[in-house]
């Protein structure tokens, strides 16, 4: 009887998803409009892992940041444990290609999160509506509940035995909807989400090195999504996909950036 009981444990995989924000959630309609030019794109992005390996990942993860950005962090004078910065003001271009450092980090990610048995994710769209009609917290909805659709596919699909995920979201001002939003899903009586266990966890970003890391994973997305969609208007951002996009793909599972959210 504990020989099957281990054997269960083993095969049958929790996984707990770090998603944060990447583009922006506001109107677009062109770069070099005076108003409505901060990104083409909006959604999630992120990663996933086995629950076991979440404390080891979030302490490699850790020293990481303080090898990366020492300078940083000192000059803060903040513990490193609550100090953070934002992935969409790290992954520049400039820094990029300034920083190898920057760009070596950014393999060994990908790789720690493979070898752990997790994966990359991200999914969003471009903003289907014109200014006067977008509705920035329907939009951020519509993302979530796209997510919830595919991380279930995959876990249902694409996993034998079926896996099951917790989702954990950066904190946000919209948090009664979205877990409205994801308790709707699981128990949708025509397509439950059988494989998420919870509604989304929220969580301060600034206090947990794993969303941390997602949030730098959103903020390569969001330079990712910026090129592919509007590739005339962010020619900088070619750099991004020279050095990352094939090894990010590869990491990937069920993610893309359609021409609107869903």
């Amino acid at each position: 009887m504990k020989t099957w009981v281990f054997v269960f444990l083993e095969i049958c995989l929790t996984y707990v998803v770090y998603l944060d924000e990447f583009g922006h959630i506001g109107p677009y309609i062109s770069r070099t409009d005076l108003r409505h030019n901060d990104s083409p794109v909006f959604g999630l992005a992120g990663f996933a892992l086995p629950i076991d390996e979440i404390r080891g990942f979030g302490t490699w993860f850790y020293q990481r940041k303080q090898e990366l950005l020492k300078f940083e962090i000192d000059r803060s004078g903040k513990h490193p444990a609550i100090w953070e910065k934002k992935g969409a003001s790290l992954y520049t271009a400039k820094n990029v290609e300034k920083y190898p450092e920057l760009r070596k980090f950014t393999f060994r990610l990908f790789n720690k999160i493979d070898s752990l048995g997790g994966f990359l994710f991200h999914v969003g769209g471009t903003k289907p509506f014109p200014p006067n009609e977008h509705n920035p917290n329907q939009l951020y909805r519509d993302v979530l509940r796209e997510a919830i659709k595919r991380l279930d596919q995959h876990c249902t699909d694409d996993c034998d035995p079926h896996e099951n995920f917790i989702l954990t979201l950066d904190e946000h001002d919209q948090r009664d909807a979205l877990i409205t939003e994801a308790a709707i899903a699981m128990y949708n009586p025509a397509e439950p989400r059988r494989r998420l266990i919870e509604p989304p966890f929220q969580v301060e970003s600034h206090r947990y090195q794993t969303m941390q890391a997602a949030d730098w994973i959103a903020g390569l997305v969001g330079r990712f999504g910026a090129v592919w969609k509007a590739p005339k208007e962010y020619p900088e951002n070619e750099i991004f996909r020279v050095y990352f996009e094939d090894r990010f793909n590869q990491r990937s599972v069920r993610s893309g950036i359609r021409n609107k959210p869903s």
